[in-house]
């Protein structure tokens, strides 16, 4: 085990292995920022929802409509 080219070997698959471990730590990171991001925008998205839908629980505002109401003229 005193062989200088294991010794190097060792050596530099060690500092191979730290590289790695620092780029996924970079990379884990990067990726709970991107599902922190991501989760507000359900969030938010989850609460628009629950807002277009609030109206229909209510009744709405009048009769029901039916999307060929909102055709132009000339279709």
């Amino acid at each position: 085990m005193d062989n200088p080219i294991y010794a190097h070997d060792a050596e530099q698959r060690l500092t191979d292995l730290e590289i790695k471990a620092t780029f996924t730590e970079d990379l884990l990171e990067q990726l709970d920022k991107v599902i922190i991001r991501q989760q507000q925008q359900i969030d938010l998205l989850i609460r628009e929802i629950a807002e277009l839908r609030q109206p229909a629980i209510d009744g709405g505002l009048g009769p029901a409509r039916s999307l060929r109401d909102d055709l132009p003229p000339h279709f």
